[in-house]
């Protein structure tokens, strides 16, 4: 059976954000689910945090063992992890890319030839899926803000657009993203934090939320105008029923 090719780039979000919140991690295992059964296979790469333990442990933490099979694969030491890193991601129904900086994920992703094998895994119907730059990556280009200046780089390609993340919670995001499409980066997707795109192939799915206010935009550039337009958003969770209205 052949599963189709997904990727789900989370503007900011998941267990490393949203403690308490698990709607977008919830999604992406469901997602994982769909082609792996009870327990699908998750493999995290901390790679732009530089392997943080502490992130790696709260990795851990949230996909316990009851409900997937958990791995992590450290590029940085390699004293965990696995030899066969091709055979590894390929192995898997999901694979998860953590935050961090965009600029070092990529260098050592394209050192250790991961970028070669995230496409075969892409390819073969894994999961791929990621917040801040574990977003990015994914991406034709995208906008770096990971040290307080914002800059474009080069992603992984997979989706043949640009990338902006942490729409809502930093105001220099908007503003460069904007610039640097009207300087000629392709036009794409801004996200804000609980946000996330979800795409089937090369094209865009649905866009799914963990809270009820964030949202998505495409941004192109048209006639020489930059022009942002909010997509719809689905939200994950249950809206609370409004309070009645009391007669006075």
């Amino acid at each position: 059976m052949t599963h189709p090719r997904q990727i789900v780039a989370f503007g900011g979000g998941g267990f490393s954000m949203e403690a308490g919140n698990p709607l977008l991690d919830d999604h992406v295992l469901g997602l994982a689910a769909a082609t792996g059964g009870a327990r699908p296979k998750v493999c995290f790469l901390p790679t732009a945090s530089g392997d943080a333990d502490h992130y790696v442990v709260r990795f851990y933490r949230h996909f316990a063992a009851s409900r997937c099979e958990p791995s992590h694969v450290s590029l940085f030491r390699r004293d965990c992890g696995t030899d066969d890193l091709r055979g590894h991601l390929l192995d898997q129904d999901l694979v998860y890319v953590g935050g961090g900086s965009v600029t070092c994920l990529m260098g050592v992703l394209r050192a250790h030839r991961l970028d070669e094998a995230l496409r075969a895994a892409w390819e073969a119907g894994v999961v791929l899926c990621g917040l801040s730059a574990g977003s990015l990556c994914w991406f034709k280009e995208a906008m770096t803000g990971y040290h307080g200046h914002s800059r474009p780089i080069e992603g992984l390609g997979l989706i043949p657009a640009s990338n902006a993340v942490h729409y809502d919670k930093e105001q220099a995001r908007r503003p460069a993203y904007h610039d640097a499409i009207a300087g000629g980066m392709p036009g794409g997707y801004a996200v804000d934090d609980g946000a996330a795109l979800h795409f089937v192939g090369e094209s865009l799915a649905r866009v799914v939320s963990s809270r009820p206010v964030a949202k998505a935009y495409r941004v192109d550039a048209v006639g020489g105008v930059v022009v942002e337009q909010p997509l719809d958003t689905h939200y994950l969770g249950a809206i609370p029923a409004a309070e009645p209205v009391l007669a006075a």
